[in-house]
């Protein structure tokens, strides 16, 4: 057999001892990042036995990242941050500011220089966003204001560390950074920097401006060309294709980092009709790698600094634990949210994950964090995280106990909660918002307006998902003509919204939302015996006869099924076309 299978052992002992380890801490009820680290450490340089290929898992590593930014790219609402805009933003800037003043400050004092305390001070200052949404998810937390707002605060954080990333190999000569051998880290020479930085910018601006404006138009209609194939594997491979090939390409093209242009592939296809089934395909493979950049970064965790250096160590998982709570606590206290609110949004706060990881390992590759710095960020990251589970616990320890204080609830709840009911309001009208935004959008679904048509009755769930697919959508006007006598019917036509009138034999009919008509085009192809027009704006979704009868061509099975049923439709039609009205003509 083969020669050199150390991409082999490291990926396949790098899994088995994740499950392994990550399957413990669920046990112990931890989050199973935890093991995900820990596995990383048992296959690392500095601990015995096996030793996974550090260069190999690094590549495997960045696969990890460009995946993580794109699912949260996917997963982005501008609506939720919005809703809670008021204390979310000031605070998170707020929290990120003051907490990397500390660690520059903690860092300068150990002899770091002042660019390897502002990266430490930033990867300790932004928490997980996926260790904060499991612990409230435990608790039925998640659609709650306070935890509304957390969320909220955790997401500004997020973006905050994404324009981090993309500042930092600009600002690295200016913070102290050692100039570089190879072109891919060379720094800027600090005469330059202003000009490097507006470059920089710019081209980060350009990226993004043509992301944004040709993305929406063009990824969803890759992604709906290659879903009407019914093939899951082209679809994975075509979000695959999208994500790591916009990430690669932003970065070669660009010169942005491949987490950027990976988030933003996420955000532009977060506005497609696709993107529940986008995230859906790609979760897995989002999942595996991020257990792979999670062990990556476990091998580059030195444990005997928690022997060598127990003090930093402390330093490091106070400022985590301690001091991010209580900044973050009294800035919402500041901005006179009730105590209920601060607490749990502290609690949010007491740890931190894998932006943090990121952030520290560019820090480490232009060498402004010494590899020491890197350790310690692994250390406050597995005890935190550890650890925060109490955090919550205590919070709502703490919370009952000022509950039951007349006077400290007098003073730190009721006397603020103005702010939060103000909040919930704006939650609430936002929610209505978007509710109503749906139903004036699309009464019905596609895949409800399959569903109540008669030949499309038999379908399985997946069938009816991928015969959707070919949905075309069209709108009239009041007054529009959509049907006339004689046409050739090519097409038939379900009313998603509005209201129709159909004329035939001098019968005039009412079809409105969830209703369809010229349904009998899909087989026959006859020319249309009725008129058609639209009493009202209207929205409709059409099923062309070539495209039914791909989708035959794709499930003959169904052939038969379908022929019967419109056989006998058409029979009762024809039987009862003059004493009564067809159910649907046309």
């Amino acid at each position: 057999m083969p020669h050199d299978v150390s991409l082999l052992a490291t990926v396949a002992v790098g899994f088995v001892l994740a499950f392994v380890f990550g399957f413990i801490a669920n046990r112990l009820n931890l989050p199973p990042l935890v093991g995900y680290l820990l596995a990383g450490v048992a296959v690392g340089p500095h601990t015995p036995g096996f030793v996974g290929d550090a260069a190999l898992a690094s590549q495997l590593a960045e696969i990890g990242v460009m995946l993580l930014m794109f699912g949260v790219g996917l997963h982005f609402s501008v609506d939720d941050l919005m809703a809670v805009r008021r204390i979310a933003v000031p605070g998170a800037i707020g929290q990120i500011a003051l907490a990397t003043v500390i660690g520059a400050l903690l860092a300068k004092f150990w002899g770091w220089s002042w660019g390897a305390g502002i990266v430490l001070g930033l990867s300790l200052s932004v928490a997980s966003t996926v260790v904060l949404l499991k612990a409230l998810e435990e608790r039925n937390a998640v659609a709650t204001p306070n935890g509304r707002i957390a969320v909220g605060w955790l997401i500004v954080e997020d973006l905050a560390m994404v324009l981090a990333l993309v500042l930092l190999p600009a600002l690295a000569s200016a913070l102290g950074a050692p100039a570089a051998t190879d072109a891919a880290h060379a720094t800027v020479p600090e005469g330059n920097l202003l000009l490097s930085l507006v470059g920089t910018l710019l081209k980060v601006g350009c990226f993004v401006a043509i992301v944004l404006m040709f993305g929406p138009k063009v990824l969803p209609m890759i992604l709906r060309q290659v879903a009407r194939t019914g093939s899951r594997e082209l679809f994975t491979l075509c979000v695959l294709a999208l994500a790591l090939g916009i990430a690669f390409g932003s970065a070669k093209m660009f010169g942005v980092s491949y987490a950027l242009g990976a988030f933003f592939a996420g955000v532009v296809l977060s506005e497609s009709d696709l993107s529940h089934k986008t995230a859906a395909n790609v979760l897995p493979l989002q999942d595996a790698f991020a257990v792979l950049f999670f062990v990556s970064v476990g091998m580059l965790f030195d444990p005997y600094i928690l022997v060598r250096e127990p003090g930093k160590v402390l330093a490091v998982l106070l400022l985590i634990l301690i001091g991010k709570s209580l900044i973050a606590l009294g800035i919402v206290l500041a901005l006179r949210f009730p105590i209920s609110t601060g607490l749990t949004v502290a609690a949010s706060l007491a740890q931190i994950g894998e932006f943090s990881f990121i952030l520290a390992g560019l820090g480490l590759e232009y060498r402004l964090l010494p590899p020491e710095g890197l350790s310690l960020v692994l250390a406050g990251a597995i005890l935190s995280i550890t650890l925060n589970p109490l955090f919550f616990t205590g919070a709502d320890w703490l919370n009952e106990r000022l509950q039951a204080s007349v006077r400290w609830k007098a003073a730190l709840e009721d006397s603020r909660s103005s702010s939060l009911q103000r909040l919930e309001r704006e939650l609430e009208a936002a929610r209505l918002k978007l509710e109503q935004q749906a139903a004036a959008h699309k009464v019905f679904s596609p895949e409800e307006l399959a569903q109540r048509f008669p030949l499309f009755s038999g379908l399985s769930a997946e069938q009816r998902e991928t015969l959707v697919l070919h949905f075309q959508s069209r709108e009239a006007q009041p007054g529009e003509r959509i049907i006339r006598v004689g046409d050739v019917a090519d097409a038939v036509y379900f009313i998603s919204s509005g209201e129709v009138e159909v004329t035939v034999k001098g019968r005039r009919i009412k079809l409105g939302p969830g209703g369809f008509f010229g349904e009998m085009a899909l087989l026959s192809g006859q020319t249309r015996t009725a008129d058609v027009t639209a009493l009202d704006y209207s929205k409709f979704l059409t099923l062309s006869q070539r495209d039914f009868r791909e989708f035959l061509r794709k499930y003959p099975q169904l052939r038969r099924q379908i022929a019967e049923l419109a056989a006998q439709r058409g029979e009762m039609n024809r039987q009862f076309s003059e004493e009564l009205p067809p159910e649907n003509p046309a």
